[in-house]
């Protein structure tokens, strides 16, 4: 069975070595949705990536960067993300954050079926 349900995606782009309280920030933003109720939240490390400052990062060898781009990503109601975007404020001093509508599409399997 099939359901679905709109939502916002909330991204939210740092840099790996950014810290809140001496603590990787990435770290503490996920942290913070957990205590906060949010659905989920997922952490990527990119590859390669620049920023406002146009400065490459990559994990080439020969470009070895220790501050890989990181970005967090949460989706859940317009209620829930408005009620956590007033607390990124004071956290998230440089990076960028971006919202986007997203619909949610749940599989629910048979459970009938025993596999």
């Amino acid at each position: 069975m099939k359901k679905e349900t709109q939502a916002i995606l909330l991204r939210i782009f740092i840099g790996e070595d950014d810290r809140h309280e001496g603590r990787p920030l990435y770290k503490h933003l996920v942290e913070l949705f957990r205590k906060e109720g949010l659905a989920g939240a997922t952490v990527l490390r990119g590859t390669d990536g620049f920023g406002k400052t146009s400065h490459y990062h990559t994990t080439s060898i020969l470009r070895l960067s220790t501050d890989l781009p990181i970005v967090i990503e949460v989706v859940d109601t317009r209620e829930k993300i408005d009620h956590i975007l007033p607390k990124l404020e004071g956290i998230v001093t440089s990076g960028l954050i971006t919202e986007e509508k997203v619909t949610i599409v749940f599989y629910e399997g048979d459970e009938t079926k025993a596999g």
